[in-house]
């Protein structure tokens, strides 16, 4: 019994040639990608500095509490404790007559606004052409996320259940 020991040819290779290969070429070359921002003769030498692997950290460790925060907050919420409907004023002046439960949404509202922002200065950041836009949208997300910040934990902290 003898082996075959001969081996593939190119054409006999079950591999095919990569579709759309013949597109580009020495006369027709890819496009090419650039990105969102060129930098400038103005552009500072180092605009990323400590400050961005601060704001990437956070992002990611933020997420990961804040997955634990709300998948708990919906499984006590809305397992736990009878669904959609027991939810209502009573529930929640209950609720927040204990401090574990104003601490748990107090750290859940300002997580997910401080992670949304940070979110959103890095768009701005990545996509805003001028100076002047990048500015007045920056300041249009710290001063929305500062409000509802400061709005809700108002809520949070001052909320009366004898109001009722």
């Amino acid at each position: 019994m003898s082996a075959d020991t001969t081996s593939p040819t190119p054409s006999d290779s079950a591999i095919s040639p990569v579709e759309g290969a013949s597109l580009y070429g020495v006369d027709h070359p890819a496009p090419l990608i650039e990105a969102p921002r060129r930098r400038t003769s103005k552009t500072p030498k180092s605009t990323r500095g400590n400050f961005e692997m601060a704001a990437w950290l956070f992002m990611r460790l933020s997420g990961v509490v804040l997955v634990v925060l709300v998948l708990g907050h919906l499984l006590i919420q809305l397992v736990l404790d009878g669904g959609v409907s027991k939810i209502g004023f009573a529930f929640v002046a209950g609720r927040w007559a204990s401090p574990f439960w104003q601490v748990w949404d107090l750290l859940m509202l300002w997580l997910a606004m401080l992670h949304g922002a940070n979110g959103l200065r890095t768009i701005v950041n990545d996509y805003a052409e001028s100076t002047t836009t990048r500015l007045w949208l920056k300041g249009l997300v710290y001063a929305a996320t500062a409000f509802t910040i400061f709005l809700g934990t108002l809520v949070i902290f001052t909320f009366d259940p004898n109001i009722a």
